[in-house]
């Protein structure tokens, strides 16, 4: 087999492919996006800017209020938490994390296997249109002047 049969038939590569696109397509995405929420911010951060400063100021009593009050409720949390179930949890988490990473490495391949395939493609048909032989001319016939054309001689006769 050749490397670019092999290559093709690489999960990895098309992996790679369809992760390059995927990315070429939310870049080009980028400029129309920043503009867009650029606006938003700022007309945005003029119409709240009054209210959240009076906000800040009326709730920063309450919060410290709350935070107090809920330090003593984690202590009475902690003591309900039993260690011997992290040890699960953290194997459902990593499973269901390596489920989904499975997942989305599927996705990129087949992105990738429909990238390489258009590439390919298209280097058929450029390959294809170069390797047409080129149709064939006449040679140049010379052509004759005006004055020549008017006599009928298309070249001097005189001798040396």
């Amino acid at each position: 087999m050749t490397l670019a049969s092999n290559l093709r038939e690489n999960k990895a590569v098309y992996a790679v492919a369809g992760a390059g696109d995927f990315a070429v397509e939310k870049i080009r995405e980028v400029p129309e996006q920043v503009t867009k929420y650029q606006y938003r911010a700022r007309e945005t951060a003029t119409k709240y800017q009054g209210e959240v400063r009076e906000t800040a100021a009326k709730y920063r009593v309450q919060v410290r209020e709350t935070v107090d009050r809920y330090r003593g409720e984690v202590s009475r949390y902690q003591e309900r938490v039993d260690a011997r179930d992290l040890p699960g949890a953290a194997v459902a988490y990593a499973t269901h994390f390596g489920t989904r990473a499975f997942e989305f490495l599927d996705e990129l391949a087949e992105r990738g296997k429909k990238v390489v395939h258009r590439e390919a493609v298209q280097v058929a048909e450029i390959t294809e249109a170069d390797a047409k032989p080129a149709p064939k001319t006449r040679p140049a016939q010379p052509r004759r002047t005006t004055q020549a054309k008017a006599t009928g001689q298309s070249r001097s006769t005189t001798k040396k």
